[in-house]
């Protein structure tokens, strides 16, 4: 990864890092607020021999007590020194808990000593530091003491007696709270940056471009209120949504410009990634901009289209494929718009059969001679080939794309399968984009029929009589 892509995703993903670092800086905040505060006592012993009447003999003796210094140190944590502290001061302290609260560090290539007491209470700590240093003095003596003689040849005198701490050693609010910060970042950074390499999803045009090696036509930014008015006839005429399918349809008249006669299918990879209402809302913004506009309802499996539009499809491709319906009794009038609309008719056994059909072909012939431009709702890709063959039978496929929902994968896939059956992809719609980015456009086949895209019978009520029908001629 570049710089840029971290930069990038820095960008996308700081609500979670933020999130990371308040909850680390929270808890080193309640740790450090929570616990005892502890006070630290120091005294420092000066390690030496006794005098020497030579230069050669006081570098020998001070090498050796260099050496003796460090032995020292180890003995301050000893259960016989704390003992002896215990018994001199008479605290209430078993060596154990004495012995936890003691440390003795030896300064390097130096014949200093320094014993350091923590305690919760600083006078406490004074005490014991004191008495320990204290101690050491006796116990130096006792053990550097030759037998038969009254003096040894080194001792441990203090120079800094210990005094009576201020300020808490334990715990520091800004190191700590310095600290949290410092790594609840890095932990925030990483896991964005592991869930931006785990997520594949689709979040970025230019990949999306790249990905499917076609433009994108369009950016639709993500509505709440669009399911519940999933038309834009429904909207205010300078409404973002609206807007946005306007950019479209121009996008749409520039990909042939030299072409009188057009037929898309929009389609996408799978289901709920809104390929039905960007078919209808963009059949409708072409009609609105006084293009004759046919919107055809080809998906035979589960077909929206229709009901979307509040139209009856009782009848439609499938009755007209079966010659049980002209082609003019079975189109029908968008009552808002000029929208001329043929829905999916009944559903039939063999979608695939009926749409590469010879019939079929005739159909689509018409209708191109009829009208300046022909939408085809097609069914999704990757669970049906159905998408695929209507894309081979028309100009081109419209691949709609969901925003933090498609995946690289599924897009790919869908492109392979368009291009196996020699159809186009004449662009890409970016559908349910974040409202900030919409104007600026950014498993293998398990899907199967789970998606609801079987044969099973399914019933429909008739939706309203059937209105006056309008010939394509």
């Amino acid at each position: 990864m570049e710089l840029r892509d971290y930069l990038r995703i820095l960008r996308r993903r700081w609500r979670l890092i933020t999130v990371v670092a308040l909850l680390v800086v929270s808890a080193a905040a309640a740790v450090t607020f929570s616990t005892t505060p502890l006070y630290a006592s120091k005294a420092r012993l000066f390690i030496s021999t006794s005098s020497a009447t030579g230069t050669s003999e006081a570098y020998q003796g001070g090498l050796f007590s260099v050496q003796q210094v460090a032995s020292y140190a180890e003995l301050a944590s000893s259960r016989r020194l704390a003992e002896t502290v215990i018994d001199d001061l008479g605290v209430a302290m078993t060596p154990k808990e004495l012995v936890k609260e003691v440390s003795a560090e030896s300064v390097p290539d130096k014949v200093l000593l320094d014993i350091t007491v923590t305690d919760p209470d600083p006078a406490l700590a004074r005490t014991l530091a004191q008495g320990y240093a204290e101690a050491m003095t006796d116990l130096v003596r006792q053990l550097e003491t030759p037998s038969g003689k009254t003096s040894a040849p080194i001792k441990a005198t203090i120079v800094d007696a210990a005094s009576t701490p201020d300020s808490p050693v334990s715990p520091q609010p800004v190191r700590n709270l310095t600290l949290g910060l410092v790594l609840g970042l890095l932990l925030g950074i990483g896991l964005a940056v592991l869930r931006e390499v785990l997520d594949t999803t689709m979040k970025s045009a230019e990949e999306l471009t790249d990905i499917a090696g076609a433009p994108l036509l369009g950016g639709i930014a993500f509505d709440t209120a669009a399911r519940q008015q999933p038309l834009v006839t429904s909207l205010a005429s300078h409404a973002p949504r609206v807007e946005a399918f306007r950019v479209l349809r121009t996008n749409i008249q520039f990909l042939d410009i030299d072409g009188t006669n057009k037929v898309f299918v929009v389609t996408s990879a799978l289901p709920a990634e809104g390929k039905t209402t960007t078919a209808v809302n963009l059949a409708i913004t072409l009609a609105q901009a006084g293009q004759r506009t046919l919107l055809l309802e080809g998906d035979l499996r589960r077909p929206r289209a229709a009901d979307t539009l509040g139209l009856d499809n009782a009848v439609g491709v499938t009755t007209v494929l079966l010659g049980k319906v002209s082609l003019d009794d079975a189109i029908q009038k968008h009552t808002e718009t000029d929208l001329h609309v043929l829905s999916s008719g009944a559903i039939p056994p063999n979608p695939a059969e009926l749409l590469q059909s010879r019939a079929m072909g005739d159909l689509l012939a018409r209708l191109r001679e009829a009208y300046d431009i022909v939408i085809i709702d097609g069914p999704p890709l990757l669970p049906v080939t159905d998408a695929a063959l209507l894309s081979h039978m028309s100009d081109g496929a419209i691949l709609v794309v969901r925003h933090g929902r498609t995946t690289k994968d599924q897009v790919e896939q869908s492109i392979d399968r368009l291009t196996r059956t020699d159809a186009t992809v004449v662009g890409v719609v970016f559908n349910m984009t974040p409202a900030r980015r919409a104007g600026s456009y950014g498993y293998g086949y398990g899907y199967g029929y789970g998606y609801g895209y079987g044969y099973g019978p399914t019933t429909r009520e008739p939706k309203r009589r059937l209105l006056p029908r309008r010939s394509p001629s």
